[in-house]
């Protein structure tokens, strides 16, 4: 009896893949706004937070093990989602904002310190255009150590489609329409890649994860089996690559679904997930991908929570 106990004792703490890090922030009184993003700078210990709200810093940095460190407000409106982009010469902060004021509509790119140092878009102005490049309420953004960049525009505007730029800026490749066929979307709303050359797409309102090839936008397959009782609104690997994070923010439940490592796409599989408070609404995710940490930006909350592997 005692044996089988073990077992089912071992096995229920495989089971339990993450705790929460209540010390993380050490001051949570700097969240002054809804914070609707958070983007881990791994190579140096930082974290990122966006929040929105009336006089409230737009962004807050903080150090992983929890110690607020700065923050800045410029030129930054209404973050939606947030990206580190470290390379070998420095790390820079891209924030999608989705804002209707004179900077709204922008994908920017900020030194660690806040300075703006690139705008894509036309600030202010909606649009569905690469010509000038134009964006409507541009949800999320990844950029590659190449400087390519992957965008999903938007955030519930006209447009639904996901775009890849060249590290100059140029389009290389764009799907996506408003619909519910293969390749369309309705509001995609986080994007990420693996490392096995595929592109994964948080399409919120058709509750499926669809996943494409970087190279040639080529549709890949998709995932909804796992969303029928919310959809997906975040897509984050952990740092193994063996497993996909995903914030379903109606259910407050984060999902932890098996990725596939090369070859067919196939059906989710729903690992483990974690279920958060009630109202907490989880919006975007991001991991550390040294330490393997979970950050998730809760707008019902109003704070970012921080989540271990085990």
């Amino acid at each position: 009896v005692l044996k089988a106990y073990d077992h089912f004792s071992l096995w229920r703490g495989e089971q339990q893949m993450y705790k929460l890090d209540i010390g993380w922030p050490k001051t949570p009184e700097h969240f002054t706004g809804q914070t609707f993003c958070v983007a881990v700078d791994s190579l140096h210990g930082l974290v990122y937070v966006g929040q929105r709200g009336d006089n409230v810093p737009k962004v807050l940095v903080f150090s992983e093990s929890g110690y607020f460190l700065y923050s800045w407000n410029d030129t930054v409106e209404m973050p939606h989602g947030i990206f580190v982009w470290n390379t070998a010469i420095g790390s820079s902060v891209w924030i999608t904002d989705v804002g209707t004021g004179k900077y709204g509509h922008t994908v920017k790119q900020y030194s660690p310190l806040g300075k703006l140092m690139q705008v894509l878009g036309t600030p202010g102005n909606a649009g569905s255009s690469l010509i000038p490049l134009q964006f409507d309420q541009p949800a999320e953004v990844f950029v590659e150590e190449s400087g390519e960049i992957y965008v999903v525009d938007g955030d519930g505007g006209m447009n639904n489609r996901l775009l890849k730029l060249s590290n100059d800026y140029k389009e290389i490749w764009l799907t996506g329409t408003n619909g519910t066929g293969i390749g369309q979307f309705k509001i995609p709303h986080s994007v990420t890649v693996d490392a096995f050359g595929r592109v994964w797409v948080a399409d919120r309102d058709n509750k499926r994860i669809q996943v494409f090839d970087k190279v040639t936008g080529e549709w890949l397959g998709s995932w909804s089996s796992c969303f029928s009782e919310d959809g997906p609104y975040s897509v984050r690997f952990t740092a193994n690559y063996k497993y996909l994070i995903v914030a379903q923010l109606n259910i407050n439940r984060l999902a932890i679904l098996a990725a596939p490592p090369v070859g067919s796409i196939g059906d989710c599989i729903m690992v483990h997930s974690v279920q958060l408070a009630d109202e907490t609404k989880p919006h975007l995710v991001d991991v550390d991908m040294r330490s393997g940490a979970v950050y998730v930006a809760e707008i019902g909350a109003q704070q970012v929570q921080k989540y271990v592997p085990l």
